[in-house]
């Protein structure tokens, strides 16, 4: 589900990024937050387990739905997508599922725990942090060679899988020796800002979430991966209803906005 952002559909795309454009995804979108007469219909509690690049977006998100939704309570449980998976693969508790790709959310599809057919409802794309004002003076993707700490994520972690993808097509190689992976994005982060790493690979949604902590050096479209997210109710929740009332408002106009407001991207069309 890794698209390269060569393509012009994906050019077309990290444009908008960097302009702030916030278009309707090209996904079939649901309907917006449920109106009164169908909240009536919606009580209870969902656990939704949720990449942690989502954190700030979806706490937002649960706030907002839960206030449209009286009666119900949206509870979250963020982590990488691949230790999410394994806790969903091995019976944790979950109503729904948010991956940052569609690696680990075929691995709840191949043994059932997903039944519906995931839907790609955001997109997000990768970006170098260094503390602030940039003290290294990191201009581009090939100075990470160069410096002293590199914080990545952990190869099995997405954000890891990506930065790997795109440090391999770009021809940049960092020394494994200056590289210190963390087990989520957010860890990642964390390693720059206040850790001691001198720079990062993490999504530009992250970065915007870490506000003046740390400085954004943006990598250009033509070098860049983008990652897409999935989203799918689990077969097993006792909540169908709200499961399934939850991955709408992702897809809704409401809830595409709500993701923009956090950097994240519409789904490039097919």
């Amino acid at each position: 589900m890794l698209k390269h952002v060569r393509s012009l559909a994906t050019v077309v795309l990290a444009g908008a990024l960097f302009v702030g454009a916030t278009a309707a995804p090209a996904i079939a979108t649901g309907p917006s937050v449920p109106t009164a007469k169908q909240a009536a219909k919606l009580s209870g509690t969902i656990t939704v387990s949720a990449a942690a690049s989502l954190t700030e977006a979806f706490t937002q998100m649960g706030a907002d739905f839960q206030k449209q939704n009286k009666g119900t309570t949206v509870a979250f449980n963020f982590a990488a997508s691949s230790a999410l998976a394994a806790q969903i693969q091995g019976g944790a508790p979950a109503d729904v599922f948010a991956s940052a790709d569609g690696a680990n959310m075929q691995k709840v599809v191949s043994t059932g725990q997903v039944t519906a057919d995931p839907i790609d409802f955001t997109a997000n794309l990768l970006t170098i942090v260094v503390k602030k004002g940039n003290p290294s003076n990191v201009k581009k993707l090939a100075d990470l060679a160069n410096l002293g700490v590199v914080a990545l994520c952990a190869p099995a972690v997405p954000c890891g899988k990506y930065a790997t993808q795109m440090l391999t097509q770009d021809g940049v190689t960092i020394p494994p020796e200056k590289i210190t992976l963390g087990q989520d994005v957010k860890a990642t982060l964390a390693a720059v800002s206040p850790g001691d790493a001198d720079a990062g690979l993490v999504y530009v949604t992250d970065a915007k979430s870490a506000g003046s902590t740390v400085t954004q050096v943006k990598i250009p479209a033509s070098l860049n991966v983008l990652a897409v997210y999935p989203i799918a109710p689990i077969a097993a929740s006792p909540n169908s209803a709200l499961a399934d009332a939850w991955v709408s408002y992702m897809t809704s106009a409401a809830g595409q906005k709500a993701l923009a407001k956090y950097g994240f991207l519409p789904v490039p069309a097919t």
